[in-house]
Parts: C-alpha cells; sequence; structure tokens
C-alpha cells in the first residue's frame, strides 16, 4: 500500500511537471482534482495486492475481499468524475464567454456541460450497479427482475415518459445545438440568456436577473427566437413618429454624427428612412448593428435620446402635432364638455 501511495505520488508530480506540454491550467486542475481520488484507488490496488498475503481464514478473508472491491469501484467512479469536472473546468477557462466574439467559447461550454453531467449520470449508475452485484442476493434479485422485465419496462416508461422525453431532447439538443450557453433567446414572450442547460431543464436568466425555468422538451417542440444562433451581432431598429415640416436630410446627418460619437455603434451599419406617412404625423425608421444584444438595447436608448435632444433644440416645429380646422371664423371659439376654452386665432 505504501508502494502505490508512492507511485500515486509520482504521477501527479509528472503531470504537474509536464505542465509546458499539457497545459498550466490544465495540469494544476487535474492534479488539483484527482489527486485524492487517485490515492483512494492506489490504496484500493495496494490493499488488494496485500490481503493474500496475510494468511486470514476464509471467512475473513471473503470479507476483507469484498470490502476492497467495494472501495476499488467507489474510488474508480469517484477518480472519473473528479476528471470529468477537471476537463470541464479547463475547458471553460480556455474558452471564455465574456468576450465580444464567443460564438466557440459558447459551444464548447454547451458541449462539456452536457458530456460532464452524462458522465456523471452514467458513472453513478454503474457504480451502484457494480456494487450490489458484489452482493449475493442482489444478483439474485436483478435475476428475478430481468425475468419480469416487460412487465416493469412498459409500467417504468409510462410512469417516466416526461423524463425519459427530456433526456431524449438534451440528446438532441446536444447535436444539432440549437441553443447554447450564454445564448440570447426570446422565448415565452421573456427575453433574456441561457445560463445553464442540464438534461431535463433550461435555466434563462432573465434580463431582470429572474430565472425560468424550462423543461428541455419546450426548445425542441416549439419555436422559439434565437438572438445568437451563428453571431452576437444584431441588426437592430427604433422607430420615431416627427411631424411633416420635419427637414429628413438634416436629421440623417445628425444621426450619422450620433454614430460616429457613440462606442455602442460596431461600425458595420446604419440608415435613415421614412417607411410611413399616416393623417397624423411621419414614421422615422432607424437601423443599426451592435456587437451583442446588451449593446443593442443601450445603443437604441441613446439613439432615441439624442434624435428628440435634436429635434427639441433645431427642430422644434418637426415634433409631433395635431391638426385641427375650425368653422366659423377666423374668432372661432370652441366648446369644451359644456363650458367655453379660450379663443383659438386662426391665420389664413
Amino acid at each position: 500500500m505504501l508502494g502505490a501511495l508512492i507511485a500515486n505520488e509520482l504521477l501527479f508530480r509528472a503531470i504537474r511537471r509536464a505542465g509546458g506540454w499539457l497545459g498550466r491550467d490544465a495540469a494544476e486542475a487535474i492534479s488539483r482534482r484527482c489527486w485524492w481520488p487517485g490515492r483512494a484507488v492506489a490504496g484500493s490496488i495496494g490493499a488488494a495486492l496485500a490481503l493474500p498475503t496475510l494468511q486470514l481464514s476464509p471467512s475473513l478473508f471473503d470479507s476483507g475481499l469484498h470490502l476492497v472491491d467495494l472501495l476499488l469501484i467507489g474510488s474508480v467512479g469517484w477518480l472519473i468524475v473528479e476528471f470529468a469536472l477537471a476537463i470541464e473546468e479547463v475547458a471553460k477557462q480556455r474558452f471564455r464567454v465574456d468576450v465580444p466574439d464567443n460564438l466557440q467559447s459558447r459551444r464548447v461550454h454547451t458541449r462539456v456541460t452536457v458530456i460532464r453531467r452524462v458522465v456523471v449520470a452514467l458513472v453513478s449508475v454503474l457504480v451502484f450497479g457494480l456494487m450490489l452485484a458484489t452482493f449475493g442476493t442482489a444478483r439474485a434479485l436483478g435475476a428475478s427482475i430481468l425475468a419480469s422485465a416487460g412487465i416493469v419496462g412498459v409500467v417504468v416508461g409510462i410512469a417516466a415518459r416526461p423524463t425519459i422525453t427530456n433526456l431524449v431532447a438534451g440528446l438532441q439538443i446536444f447535436f444539432t445545438e440549437p441553443i447554447r450557453i450564454d445564448d440570447v433567446v426570446v422565448v415565452d414572450g421573456q427575453w433574456g440568456k441561457v445560463e445553464d442547460i442540464t438534461l431535463v431543464y433550461v435555466a434563462v436568466r432573465l434580463w431582470d436577473e429572474r430565472r425560468l425555468i424550462l423543461p428541455i422538451v419546450q426548445f425542441v417542440e416549439r419555436p422559439f427566437e434565437n438572438w445568437t444562433r451563428h453571431s452576437a451581432n444584431l441588426l437592430v431598429t427604433v422607430f420615431v413618429e416627427v411631424d411633416f415640416t420635419v427637414p429628413v436630410q438634416a436629421v440623417r446627418d445628425e444621426l450619422g454624427d450620433i454614430f460616429q460619437r457613440s462606442k455602442l455603434w460596431d461600425r458595420r451599419f446604419w440608415n435613415l428612412q421614412v417607411t410611413d406617412v399616416n393623417h397624423d404625423a411621419v414614421q422615422l425608421r432607424v437601423l443599426m448593428t451592435a456587437h451583442d444584444a446588451s449593446s443593442a438595447w443601450d445603443l437604441r436608448c441613446e439613439v432615441r435620446e439624442k434624435l428628440l435632444e435634436y429635434l427639441q433644440m433645431r427642430h422644434p416645429q418637426s415634433l409631433p402635432r395635431k391638426r385641427v380646422q375650425l368653422a366659423g371664423g377666423p374668432d372661432a371659439t370652441v366648446n369644451v364638455a359644456g363650458g367655453k376654452s379660450p379663443t383659438v386665432q386662426v391665420t389664413r
């Protein structure tokens, strides 16, 4: 056992020294997470090798060997789970999502998260099953269950149908990638970012810090909007209603200056067009591009504020107005709710 522990220590020293080609972050994560499980595996192997040399009685030897088998199975499962967690940690450190162009990072985060959860679930089931298989009574129980597998399978299938459906949907999302971690989505009329993807549900962090928990099958069976499917860049709009007297070209020139001074615009595209004329006002549509959803929202608010300030200062007559034609001559009065309003002077 001492030799096995020494061998384990030498192995992890070699892993830490291999940081040059393995990566310092990977070597540190693996050695930190897997050191204790490695000691447990080494100790179990050493105990299994030393047990036959103790010249114990058959009953005591069988009990000791059974205990060592349980320890070895549990420690190997523990080691595999910690290794999967280390790989996930390294992947998330190397591929960060807090950068402007994070499409590849979001894809990696989604895949390693789903793979880690699948590995943990499978290893847990296998370890539990292997431990049960070491008991004779459990083997007999397993044989009797297998004999009635048809009936049990039907009952379990009916009872666990939603869970099984979500599990299948989780695998579909893993392979087809309709959503990824940190994707900006609009689902059920709610805007937010995908915060977590499990095998049965998806957690969406809404704009006001609430969490919307949705069954994962909803992203396979029902439509939703994904604003960052291929890229985080967005094309957004701002609508402004103004009076018929608005100088469109002057507003367009001012809008160009606003974009040039803005730090939120990504310098790709902008445009101003008259998209509608009704009996009350003229509708101006501003198209603009931004790096991501958060910048796009702030940019839209900034453009509205700057345009409103410009119209108030330079062209106040271009703000929306109601036109009323009064009959009765230049000194006509208007009765409102049975009373008399101030005289409205009509200039010809």
